[in-house]
């Protein structure tokens, strides 16, 4: 059985909201479905199609989706204004890597790696402990390979290249066999379950960290009827 989450229309004098998504494996970052493949879409969570991603995850990745209907939030969150580089948000991804990572293969993620489109920014990383990751991630799906060593580790990246977090791995010898997003631009996933959504207003201090002019006619923000919502694994 799936269930749909549905959302109220908020008018041009409120403050605009944003949709927290724990994206499950499988699932494509888009409503329409694609031919090429079996994945399940955004369509299978969401009626509102007026909604829109604020950075992608691949079908095979898992984790925190942004999505909003405002147009001046997805461009702050996936285009940030010049005026904000300087304080550009970063995004935390929490990857399994098979081998045993070693201190020179971090470091090299840490101060940058050289792929086809240019080098990487220096990125923050660590190596997460086994109770980290016992109290934190859910159990992987089926499809994920299984490996005897595995790593797991926690980078943030403040760029936004294709596939730039699996590729970094991949470049310095660590294959990536799970990759999930735990926060972006400020918001992070907490304590969402694998398909769960919430709906929050976003504060004037939240569009101003974005880089968003905050409506000064705003005063109340009213709250969603159905602010979570979860579907069932089939």
């Amino acid at each position: 059985m799936r269930f749909k989450l549905f959302f109220t229309h908020l008018s041009s004098s409120t403050m605009p909201t944003l949709i927290l998504f724990n994206k499950p494996y499988g699932v494509l970052s888009q409503f329409r479905s694609d031919d090429n493949n079996n994945f399940a879409t955004l369509s299978d969570y969401f009626s509102d199609k007026s909604l829109r991603v604020a950075g992608r995850l691949d079908a095979t990745s898992e984790g925190l989706l942004l999505l909003t209907a405002d147009g001046q939030v997805n461009k702050a969150l996936t285009h940030p204004p010049k005026a904000n580089a300087g304080k550009k948000q970063g995004k935390t991804y929490w990857i399994q890597v098979e081998g045993d990572a070693s201190d020179a293969q971090l470091q090299q993620l840490q101060t940058g790696v050289a792929l086809k489109d240019g080098i990487t920014l220096p990125a923050e990383v660590v190596q997460l402990s086994e109770a980290q990751i016992a109290e934190h991630i859910w159990q992987a799906p089926d499809k994920i390979a299984k490996r005897k060593v595995t790593t797991w580790l926690a980078i943030t990246i403040f760029e936004g290249k294709n596939r730039q977090v699996r590729r970094m791995a991949a470049h310095v010898g660590l294959p990536c066999l799970r990759l999930i997003r735990m926060a972006s631009s400020g918001f992070s996933l907490g304590n969402l379950e694998v398909g769960e959504s919430k709906q929050i207003p976003l504060s004037p201090t939240d569009l101003k960290r974005l880089g968003v002019q905050p409506l000064s006619t705003a005063t109340t923000t009213p709250q969603s009827k159905h602010p979570t919502s979860r579907r069932k694994q089939p």
